[in-house]
């Protein structure tokens, strides 16, 4: 009988890419709070896994669809959720035109933080049971 990782963790590991690609956008806006016409950017979580998942409008297991120029390429979060990157409207424009707001960012920032610990707690505590269950305990 095969064992299916991808079966086992579900979207779990999906959802640990994303997260952290998005706390990289979120980190390179408040890097950028005082450059001028910086655009702040973000991702939709939500749009984003259902897209990343195959499917707009149901969140379903195990029918995750990549798209690649070759079926040979390698994914990776850099480039998997690129084209799911959005520009944010600022509640109050700088004159400069940037659209960083710093208390927005941060807050985004932390937010998404507890949302991959608490995905990554997730993923640890299956890979514990998976473990006590190869032991046999």
């Amino acid at each position: 009988m095969a064992f299916s990782f991808d079966k086992f963790l579900g979207p779990v590991d999906d959802s640990l890419l994303l997260r952290a690609r998005r706390s990289e956008i979120l980190a390179s806006n408040l890097a950028n709070e005082d450059t001028p016409g910086y655009q702040a950017k973000d991702i939709d979580f939500k749009a984003a896994m259902s897209d990343a998942m195959g499917n707009s409008s149901e969140f379903k297991r195990g029918t995750l669809k990549m798209a690649t120029s070759n079926e040979k390429h390698i994914q990776t979060s850099q480039n998997r959720f690129s084209a799911d990157i959005m520009y944010r409207n600022p509640y109050q424009p700088s004159l400069d035109g940037n659209t960083v707001e710093t208390g927005i960012e941060k807050t985004e920032f932390s937010e998404n933080s507890v949302h991959y610990t608490a995905s990554l707690r997730f993923l640890t505590g299956k890979f514990k049971g998976l473990t006590k269950a190869i032991k046999g305990q």
